[in-house]
């Protein structure tokens, strides 16, 4: 979970890390693809923002591969974990 990385001395983000480890599989997926995507939404934005297409293009990669995630969370919850 990259994005825990970025704040992880953060007591709540920390928290929620441990709560997100006791979770089943396909919320745990659905869960750590959201926090992908916006961590990609706002890396896209910065770097459009600041000129920085290297890390606009890191964003759009790393906000398609949470939307990816949140996905295979859902089909891992109709199929039953």
């Amino acid at each position: 979970m990259q994005i825990f990385g970025y704040i992880s001395g953060s007591t709540t983000f920390v928290i929620l890390k441990n709560k997100i480890k006791n979770m089943k599989s396909s919320t745990q997926d659905k869960v750590e693809g959201s926090a992908k995507d916006i961590a990609g939404r706002v890396k896209e934005v910065t770097g459009k923002a600041v000129g920085k297409p290297r890390l606009q293009a890191d964003g759009r990669a790393e906000k398609v591969e949470g939307q990816i995630q949140k996905k295979v969370g859902k089909i891992e919850k109709v199929i039953g974990d």
